[in-house]
């Protein structure tokens, strides 16, 4: 039998991402963001607290970077979320080098991806980016035979809300359509 637990969002786990800046004065700075999701195939949501000290370079440049946290970097992802940007310089966290679209890349990150600003809305104290996908960068021994990203390989963490724990991820348990494909012929 379920429970119910009230008016809790469940949808977790997320990826954690770190999510790179430059303000108009070339300063960097990087904060941890799991509220993170897909609009549509070109497209991603990121959702920050409107207090974060990133909100004020990303609505500067109208563009970000959003690099996969694995498990080498965890501890320095975990510690951009924890300290403002707006009291202590994050920039030397993280070895960086600037993407095509003028973005800062994390050199530990397996996959990044720079995002220019399409539309912003706010609610509920939360600035809620949607983004376009300029460029992606993957290492190419985290590729698969058909240039896609190996998930398997690249084994990117998740965060879980009610807890505030992160996951391990990288077991494949299935192929998606052929699954369910299977089960129909089943009936």
């Amino acid at each position: 039998m379920k429970k119910n637990i009230g008016q809790k969002l469940a949808l977790y786990p997320t990826p954690a991402t770190v999510v790179g800046t430059i303000g108009k004065e070339g300063d960097v700075n990087w904060l941890l963001v799991a509220h993170i999701g897909i609009v549509s195939h070109s497209k991603l949501l990121l959702s920050i607290h409107s207090s974060h000290h990133s909100v004020k370079a990303i609505e500067e440049q109208d563009k970000l970077s959003v690099n996969i946290i694995d498990e080498a970097f965890l501890a320095a992802a975990d510690y951009t979320g924890t300290v403002s940007g707006a009291k202590t310089d994050k920039s030397a966290i993280f070895p960086y080098n600037l993407g095509e679209a003028g973005m800062p890349i994390i050199e530990q990150s397996p996959l990044v991806m720079e995002c220019e600003v399409i539309d912003t809305y706010e609610i509920d104290g939360f600035k809620n980016y949607i983004c376009t996908i300029l460029n992606t960068y993957v290492e190419e021994d985290m590729l698969d035979e058909k240039n896609k990203p190996d998930y398997a390989k690249l084994k990117p963490v998740l965060f879980e809300m009610p807890t505030y724990k992160y996951l391990r991820t990288g077991d494949i348990i299935g192929d998606c359509v052929k699954m369910g494909k299977a089960y129909g012929a089943t009936l």
